[in-house]
């Protein structure tokens, strides 16, 4: 079974995603802030993917990213934003894939299946 990490700071992003990928057959964390996903990054190897929106109350979602990419890897990351504009910036480009948040998941579930399908 192959582990996600969702890092988002709205509750019911959080939620939706630990159910439909976990109907999906993942199993899911999900963290509110930059902080708590570094944190669970230094403590758990076994996070195989990870969902990350870029507006975290914490630290901004970028750094994170960056973080994330100095310590822990190729593991492949999904930037998740509801703000097409942070395509452009440079950081960005460290992640796998960016999509733009959509009611529709279809989108975000074939990218997953893309990255954890071996």
């Amino acid at each position: 079974m192959k582990n996600i990490l969702i890092v988002d700071d709205e509750a019911g992003i959080r939620s939706l995603y630990e159910s439909e990928f976990g109907i999906e057959g993942y199993k899911t964390f999900s963290v509110g802030s930059g902080e708590e996903a570094l944190d669970r990054l230094n403590h758990d190897s076994s996070v195989d993917l990870i969902i990350l929106d870029i507006k975290l109350k914490d630290m901004d979602g970028l750094e994170v990213l960056e973080v994330i990419r100095s310590r822990a890897g190729r593991v492949p990351i999904i930037l998740n934003s509801a703000y097409s504009t942070y395509k452009a910036n440079f950081t960005s480009w460290l992640a796998d894939a960016y999509l733009v948040k959509s009611s529709d998941l279809t989108e975000l579930k074939s990218k997953v299946r893309e990255y954890l399908t071996f």
